[in-house]
């Protein structure tokens, strides 16, 4: 039989009593609750400045581009027979005649309103602009119109338009060949009869750019066609290629420094400048290869080469996201490698391969360097293609190119333009990011 002993805590030191408790913080809890607490500060503090810029930019785009989306013009309806079109055309200055025509029209308009107001020929011009050459040219491209009753909506000019949308105050008025502070009152007094009125700019969204110095009918319909054609060159192109180079890298090619070597390469053209780009398209696709200049082909060819590198680049980390054991148990049960990546993996990748084109076009969409060299903002897209075919090869601009040309110009109303094709082009690239996001949602998979 054995004594068992039993053994009894020491006693604490004299003097040295420790209370150790879960419920009290020592001081170095305290200094890294306190460092964390600071960190959380200083990230919420970062996210609040970021949306406070995020929305001082988004309220100067508005509230400059929303301007481009109304218009102030003059309704009148007007009559030309055919020996007035006849007489027109017989004299010397022909807009001339038109504008009398114009004018003649004006008058009974006032009469039957019973606006008395003075004005001569040159104070309507300043109004409305080269009255005269826009009659002519309508009833020499509409000859058919003669001798029936013509609902015209003239834009009114620059300034006169500024004045009634608040860019241009009376006190600001100095008297010049453009505009005097007596055609003000004459607006105002049309404005009220109702002959002058400020409606929606349908023109904007569906026309096509105008000279600089009819800024009230510019539009930046046929860029958005442009730059439409301009994608489906990319979205062809690229989506095939990038898909696959990056299942061969990814999932065939073997491990070598060749192979070390294309990836190095691939990154560093995903960071090249984009006007890069457009060199190359210059010396290859017009000076090599002879394609039209300023067609939306060559700028799809352009931005394929700019895109493929983003394309590549996040097919590659999709396709690396799908885990191993996929690809072993479908190799496992029989399956060929081949029937493994294009059964298996690349279904379960196919979210990030989507979203990353989608995101590629849309960085593509708002490039505008590589255009400037492949002549895409010296041409002025004055209407649309005639055919499918002839979008792909006539000269065209696009939605970036577009907005930098009337950035360009000196009239204010250009840069109002400017604004508003702003505008579209962010709802042109947030509709592209919410179609990525949807249909990462709709292809996700679970495993």
């Amino acid at each position: 039989m054995t004594d068992a002993t039993a053994s009894t805590p020491a006693a604490p030191a004299s003097g040295r009593r420790q209370s150790i408790s879960l419920f009290r913080q020592d001081a170095h809890t305290k200094r890294r609750n306190a460092a964390e607490t600071r960190f959380k500060a200083y990230g919420l503090t970062a996210v609040l400045v970021g949306l406070f810029f995020l929305i001082v930019l988004f309220g100067s785009i508005i509230s400059n581009g929303l301007p481009a989306f109304t218009r102030t013009v003059v309704e009148l309806e007007l009559t030309l027979t055919q020996e007035q079109y006849e007489e027109a055309e017989s004299k010397l200055l022909k807009t001339g005649a038109y504008r009398d025509f114009f004018i003649a029209a004006f008058d009974r308009e006032l009469e039957e309103r019973g606006v008395e107001v003075e004005y001569d020929a040159a104070a309507l011009e300043r109004i409305l602009g080269k009255i005269g050459g826009n009659l002519r040219e309508f009833y020499t491209a509409n000859e058919d119109r003669l001798g029936q009753p013509v609902d015209f909506e003239l834009s009114t000019s620059s300034r006169i338009d500024g004045y009634f949308n608040g860019r241009l105050k009376r006190e600001d008025v100095r008297d010049s060949r453009f505009l005097m502070s007596t055609d003000l009152d004459l607006a105002d007094e049309l404005y009220a009869a109702g002959i002058m009125k400020s409606d929606f700019n349908w023109n904007f969204i569906t026309g096509a750019d105008s000279g600089v110095d009819n800024p009230g009918g510019a539009g930046i319909g046929a860029s958005v066609v442009g730059s439409f054609f301009m994608m489906i060159v990319v979205l062809v192109l690229s989506l095939p290629i990038g898909v696959a180079a990056s299942i061969y890298l990814e999932e065939f090619a073997p491990k070598n420094r060749w192979t070390d070597l294309i990836e190095v390469n691939i990154s560093n053209l995903a960071a090249v400048p984009s006007i890069v780009f457009g060199i190359l398209g210059l010396a290859v696709f017009i000076q090599f290869a002879g394609l039209p200049q300023s067609a939306p082909l060559v700028g799809g060819l352009v931005l394929t080469l700019m895109t493929l590198p983003t394309i590549i680049i996040s097919t590659r980390a999709s396709l690396k996201s799908v885990p191993p054991s996929i690809r072993d148990a479908a190799l496992g049960v029989g399956a060929s490698k081949m029937q493994a990546v294009f059964h298996h993996v690349l279904p379960l990748a196919m979210p990030g391969i989507l979203t990353g084109t989608i995101i590629g076009l849309a960085q593509a969409l708002g490039e505008t360097a590589p255009l400037l060299l492949i002549g895409m903002v010296g041409f002025v897209a004055r209407g649309y293609p005639d055919g499918f075919v002839s979008g792909f090869t006539e000269a065209n601009s696009a939605m970036p190119a577009q907005i930098y040309t009337w950035a360009a110009r000196a009239d204010a109303s250009f840069y109002e333009k400017a604004w508003g094709g702003i505008i579209i082009l962010l709802l042109f690239l947030m509709t592209m990011n919410i179609i990525a996001i949807v249909l990462r949602r709709r292809f996700e998979r679970r495993w």
